[in-house]
């Protein structure tokens, strides 16, 4: 019995000495970093549609207040100096540094807004299916010149119209 008190104090006085005794602790830090775009979200309902942006293979979604692109599989956002990222249309959007920006972004002309005639709206989703091929196959090279022949062969018509009307002007 003399060994059980023996063996309860030295546990106690042990129980004591860890607990008042400074230790070595351990301490964990936890950092959530949220991201915090920096512009106004922009939510579709529905798939954007797109149009082209002539001599490039970037599109952009056009009747909207912001810059919205797509390339390459991915929608790109500048704001403020700075570009964006996202997989899909309503983000969410990651900041991209500027040497990742691809270049066919960073060169657009200023006017690409301007839509040229005959281009049409492209829906997202025949889009997002044929991107690959069109790049592959220079698809948009090939409308392009199909448009100038078309515009050209409407200014010959009209050339030959204008003419036609000014040689019977002068045979009366």
């Amino acid at each position: 019995m003399k060994m059980g008190k023996v063996i309860f104090l030295f546990v106690c006085v042990v129980f004591l000495v860890i607990e008042h005794f400074p230790t070595k602790s351990v301490a964990g830090v936890n950092v959530n970093i949220g991201i915090n775009i920096p512009f106004p979200a922009y939510q579709f309902e529905s798939p954007p549609s797109l149009v082209v942006i002539p001599g490039t293979y970037s599109y952009f979604v056009p009747g909207i207040d912001v810059d919205l692109l797509f390339y390459h599989g991915y929608w790109y956002r500048p704001y403020d100096g700075r570009w964006y990222r996202a997989n899909g249309y309503n983000g969410p959007w990651a900041y991209l540094a500027p040497a990742r920006v691809p270049r066919a972004l960073v060169s657009l002309p200023p006017d690409y807004r301007r839509i040229p005639p005959g281009h049409q709206q492209i829906p997202y989703g025949q889009l997002k299916k044929n991107w690959r091929q069109w790049e592959a196959d220079r698809y948009w090279e090939r409308d392009e010149r199909r448009q100038v022949a078309k515009h050209e062969g409407r200014e010959d018509r009209r050339e030959e119209r204008h003419k036609g009307h000014k040689e019977k002007g002068n045979h009366d």
